[in-house]
């Protein structure tokens, strides 16, 4: 996890294995969000921006996806929250 606050921005990144891109953005969405285009939803304070990398295990490769959430800090810390509970939830 990486985060960064400058002034009256928090800057969030997390990595979740398990999940598709249009799985979280879904997600995203349903946290008041909407999708700006395939990889970036806007909500209300703030935006979330998506990436994946393959990360190696053992002989598998799994897949984890990115989520960058930038904006007003009380906003990032509640819908971070909020997406890691519903992605934790989620089945496979």
């Amino acid at each position: 996890m990486e985060r960064s606050e400058t002034g009256d921005r928090l800057r969030v990144t997390r990595g979740f294995r398990g999940l598709s891109v249009p799985q979280a953005v879904g997600y995203l969405e349903g946290l008041g969000g909407e999708r700006v285009d395939e990889r970036t939803v806007e909500g209300p304070g703030w935006r979330a921006t998506l990436d994946t990398r393959t990360i190696p295990v053992g002989a598998y490769r799994l897949t984890e996806v990115l989520v960058t959430w930038e904006g007003d800090p009380a906003a990032v810390e509640t819908v971070v929250l909020r997406f890691r509970l519903k992605a934790f939830r989620a089945p496979g």
